[in-house]
Formats: C-alpha cells, structure tokens, sequence
C-alpha cells in the first residue's frame, strides 16, 4: 500500500487492485506494481488471486459434498449430511420446474453453479483489511478475495454457459433449425437480416448480462465495506453490521439468480420449436 497511511484514495484503489501476473512490456514476465502496470500488461495477464481462490472455494465444495456423501446413511442423519440433502432437493426442484428438456448434466451444473458463485460471494463478509493484511505481511502486496467482484471470473463463467447454450441449441435444432431460429424469427424469411441482428444481439446478450449482473453487484457491495472501512471506527461498527445483514441477501440472491437463469437459458434453447 502506498505508504505508513495512505490517502482515503490510495486505500480504496489498493483494495480494488488484483494480484496481476503478466508479460510487461518494459520489466518482463513478473507480478504487476500497481494498476498502470497491470493495465500495461494487456490481455493476457493474470488475476492471479481471482483463480486462486475460485480453486480453492471449488475444492472447500467438492470436499464437504464429497464428506457428506461418503458419510450418507439412511439412519439419522448428521448436520452436514441435511444440509446437503436439503440443498440438492432445492436444486433438483427448481430444475424439474424450469427446464423442460432431457439431460443429466443440468442438474448437477445448478447444484455447482450455486454452492460455487455463493462461496464466491461469501467471501465479501470477510473484513476488508483481514486477508489483505495477512498476505502483505507475508509480502503479497495486493490481494483481492472476492472472486465474483473480478469481471474476469463473472464473464468466463457466463461464457461457459453460452458455450452449453450453443451446444444443446445445435443438439436438440441441428444446425439448420438453430440457423433457422436465427435467421427466420420472428419475421420470416424476407426479413432475415433483421432476424439475425435481433436474434443475434439478444443472444450475445445472455453472456453479458449474466455475468455483468453478478459482478456489479458484488463490486458495489464490496466498494460499501471499503468505504465504511475508512470511516471512523465507532460509525465502521454503525454501517457494518447492518450492511452484512443485508448483503447476505445479496450474496444468496445472486447465486440464484445466476443458476436460475442459467437453467432458463439451456431450457430455452432445448426447445424445438
């Protein structure tokens, strides 16, 4: 952090600020120095702390799902084996009532989709200045761990989504019927340049708003703790704990919106008409 007591500005763009690996024109392959040198690095630099702890919150989920299984009985159950049960029924019923088509994958996607974007989530609760402090005394200089408030990661996951929209409209269509939907929808075949620039923007849409929707509203709840954190400490306790409650919430409420639209969009694209 730029300096003993950095300025109220120098303390939020170091919070804002990912741990970036990349190829600097001028120093080389290394970890960026601050903001303009991670914008000089282009395209291909890496967040490192974004992949970092998105692994790490995915291996927390397949390891507890995982002890919950191998611990399954049909006699009394323990906490985490209910808590677990109770979380698949809820995603197998919202999958029964929203797609409508035929896979063995979808399930399973929601049920991973909302336990991972969750604990993405969840680790905006984290006091903002804890995990930073503890890795720059270990001289990591910056250190963002909330995954869902980095673009990148909220995009690539939508991306992946618009992959499975693509492969099961192609599966279920063929090829001339997804064409077809493109280009003849919904004003038949003399206006087919139309059709593809309406049907073309709202499909490319998908992607983008998925992801931009789960990521400005974790970045805005994560700026709020940021800027409590630099008010005085008797008006940080006044503001903070009020704004956890309510940002639980939101944590909860962004995972499901994510895995409800990611059902609706592979439904939707399961449909022959």
């Amino acid at each position: 952090m730029a300096g003993a007591n950095p300025t109220p500005s120098e303390y939020i763009q170091h919070h804002l600020q990912n741990l970036t690996f990349g190829l600097h024109p001028e120093n080389g392959l290394g970890f960026a120095h601050g903001a303009k040198e991670a914008a000089e690095m282009g395209f291909w630099a890496v967040h490192v702390d974004t992949i970092g702890w998105s692994i790490f919150l995915g291996l927390i989920f397949i390891t507890l799902f995982r002890s919950a299984a191998k611990k399954a009985t049909t006699g009394v159950p323990g906490a985490l084996q209910n808590f677990v049960e109770i979380l698949v029924e809820f995603v197998d019923q919202s999958v029964k009532d929203t797609f409508h088509g035929r896979s063995s994958l979808i399930a399973p996607l929601a049920l991973t989709i909302f336990v991972w974007v969750f604990l993405m989530n969840l680790m905006d609760l984290v006091p903002v200045d804890f995990l930073p402090a503890l890795f720059m005394a270990l001289g990591v200089d910056y250190m963002k761990v909330v995954p869902t408030t980095d673009v990148n990661a909220t995009l690539g996951m939508s991306l992946s989504v618009f992959v499975l929209i693509i492969y099961y409209s192609i599966k279920v269509k063929g090829v001339n019927g997804f064409v077809g939907e493109l280009t003849l929808q919904p004003f038949g075949k003399k206006m087919i340049p139309f059709n593809l620039l309406l049907e073309g923007v709202g499909l490319i849409a998908k992607p983008i708003s998925l992801a931009l929707r789960l990521f400005g509203n974790l970045y805005a709840g994560e700026l709020i703790f940021i800027l409590i954190a630099i008010m005085p400490f008797w008006i940080q306790w006044a503001l903070s704990v009020p704004w956890a409650i309510f940002h639980i919430l939101v944590i909860v409420l962004q995972a499901f919106i994510f895995m409800m639209l990611t059902i609706v969009y592979l439904s939707m694209a399961c449909e022959d008409h």
